[in-house]
C-alpha cells in the first residue's frame, strides 16, 4: 500500500455496487425518484473501503479509494427523515465547531444523541427475533394445513 504524506488526501470513490441502498428503499420510494426529478429519500449509509489506486513514483497522480455501500436503512416516515436530518445538522454544527471541514479522520464515533427519542419507538433486538419467530411459525402452520 503506498504511503500517504501529511498533506495528502485520497479522492473518494464510490463504486457502482449500490444493491444494499435499492434493498432498503420501498418501491414507493424508488417509483417517486424516477418520476419526480428532485425527490429526496434520507438513509444511513455504511461505507466500506474495497479498493484504492496508489500514485507511481514520480507521477502527479492524485491517491484515490473506492468505497461501497454495504449497509443501509432509508428512512420510510417522516418522523425517521425527521430524525436522520436533525442528526445531520448535529453532525455538521459539530464539524462547524471543530473546524474539521478540510479535515481527515475518525470524527466523532457519537455526534449527538438526538437519535434516542426516535430509538425508543422502534422495535428492539427481541422484537424482531419475536416477529421472525412468529412469522416462521405461521408459515410453518399453513403448510402443515
Amino acid at each position: 500500500m503506498p504511503k500517504l504524506g501529511p498533506a495528502d488526501v485520497p479522492e473518494v470513490k464510490l463504486d457502482s455496487a449500490a444493491a444494499a441502498v435499492e434493498a432498503s428503499m420501498t418501491r414507493e420510494q424508488r417509483r417517486g425518484l424516477f418520476e419526480k426529478p428532485g425527490t429526496v429519500v434520507y438513509a444511513i449509509v455504511e461505507l466500506t473501503s474495497k479498493s484504492y489506486t496508489g500514485h507511481a513514483e514520480g507521477e502527479e497522480k492524485p491517491a484515490q479509494v473506492k468505497v461501497r455501500v454495504t449497509g443501509c436503512e432509508v428512512a420510510r416516515t417522516d418522523e425517521d427523515a425527521k430524525s436522520l436530518i436533525d442528526a445531520r445538522r448535529a453532525m455538521y454544527r459539530g464539524r462547524q465547531i471543530d473546524g474539521t471541514f478540510d479535515e481527515v479522520g475518525q470524527g466523532p464515533m457519537r455526534p449527538d444523541s438526538s437519535l434516542d427519542a426516535l430509538m425508543v419507538t422502534k422495535p428492539t433486538e427481541d422484537e424482531l427475533r419475536d416477529y421472525k419467530r412468529r412469522r416462521e411459525q405461521e408459515r410453518q402452520d399453513e403448510y402443515v394445513r
